[in-house]
């Protein structure tokens, strides 16, 4: 009996994961296209990606949007882990579970309702739409992601580790960057990586902020899309498809090695 649930589990597994799979996978097999259509296979070319990389206008938008990932994913790492040692240091675990819960409440929040709430904000405080408006809505919303990587980590390190190195004489900047860092760092750099690739995915909140010219990869393909079939555009998702699965790929080593690490602390 158990044997015939686990088959029925596994079947329903790959079916789901076929549904969800399938669409991608067709768009990246006619991304080869040199029919330049999506409903007939003629030959496979890479000319689509050559005229990708020819385009000036769209290797900007790709500047725009690794800048606008890496700054935003740096500046709400930092904020981030900051973040994190503040909710750690409330003794009440009260305190500390509503702290952690206000944090939450920001990621499960539907994107429109946060990209219309920084317009909202952007437009009430004279913030030009723009570079600095997606930068700054980007940085916002990555902050709960990388608190959510880090706090287990602090949690999961003992309070004697600190308390031996002040004993010996460490001063607290000391015991932050020889103890406390050190320790949680996969969790910081997988908030960093995770936060990365959300500002990489993200459409929904940057397409309320954005203006005056500026644009990322995600507001761009969906632009090219209300314009009609273009492989291009099957070209430019494949990449980014590529590149979000690297950061994934990333994300999962770090979150291996630190609990590898844990196992071994734990001994």
């Amino acid at each position: 009996m158990e044997n015939k649930s686990s088959s029925f589990a596994n079947i329903f597994l790959v079916l789901i994961f076929f549904i969800l799979y399938a669409p991608i996978f067709y768009l990246i097999f006619y991304s080869f296209n040199s029919g330049g259509t999506m409903s007939g296979f003629e030959g496979f070319t890479f000319d689509w990606y050559r005229e990708l990389f020819q385009d000036t206008r769209l290797l900007i938008i790709v500047l725009n949007t690794l800048v606008i990932a890496l700054l935003s994913a740096l500046i709400a790492t930092i904020i981030g882990v900051f973040g994190a040692i503040s909710i750690r240091s409330y003794k009440k675990r009260r305190t500390r579970n509503s702290l952690l819960s206000l944090n939450n409440v920001l990621i499960v929040s539907p994107d429109v309702i946060i990209g219309a709430s920084f317009l909202i904000l952007f437009t009430l405080a004279g913030i030009q739409l723009g570079f600095y408006s997606v930068l700054l809505s980007h940085i916002a919303f990555s902050i709960p992601i990388v608190v959510l990587m880090v706090l287990p980590k602090l949690l999961e390190m003992s309070s004697s580790l600190e308390d031996a190195a002040r004993d010996l004489g460490a001063s607290n900047w000391n015991v932050l960057t020889k103890v406390t860092l050190p320790y949680i760092s996969p969790g910081i750099f997988a908030g960093f990586f995770m936060a990365l690739t959300y500002s990489l995915d993200d459409f929904a909140v940057t397409f309320f902020v954005t203006g005056n010219g500026f644009s990322t990869l995600s507001v761009e393909i969906y632009s090219l899309a209300r314009r009609g079939i273009s492989l291009n555009i099957n070209a430019l998702s494949t990449i980014m498809f590529i590149v979000t699965i690297l950061l994934v790929i990333v994300y999962y080593y770090l979150t291996q090695r630190s609990g590898t690490k844990g196992v071994g602390l734990r001994r």
